[in-house]
């Protein structure tokens, strides 16, 4: 997956943001904040993860199967946008 190295300041960030979401479940669990919290928090890292899922799977998409100069025979760039809208319903 070499061209995420395009994106790799911006998936760094967000794997950042990521890992300050779970890190801050730990202190809430041994508060014993209320359970509506901590779901919220569980909801938002799951929220992020598939968001960053949804980003690679775009880019992925866009290098990969749409590309003209790399496969002219590729899908076309609609079907491409139709498929990455439905990863990222799905996803959220």
């Amino acid at each position: 997956m070499a061209h995420t190295i395009r994106e790799k300041k911006k998936l760094l960030a967000r794997v950042g943001r990521i890992r300050g979401q779970i890190e801050a479940i730990e202190p809430a669990l041994n508060d014993e904040a209320e359970c509506e919290r901590i779901m919220h928090m569980i909801a938002g890292v799951r929220g992020s993860v598939a968001g960053l899922m949804a980003e690679v799977v775009e880019d992925h998409t866009r290098t990969h199967l749409v590309d003209p100069e790399r496969n002219p025979g590729a899908l076309n760039a609609d079907a491409a946008d139709q498929l990455i809208e439905v990863v990222h319903t799905y996803l959220k």
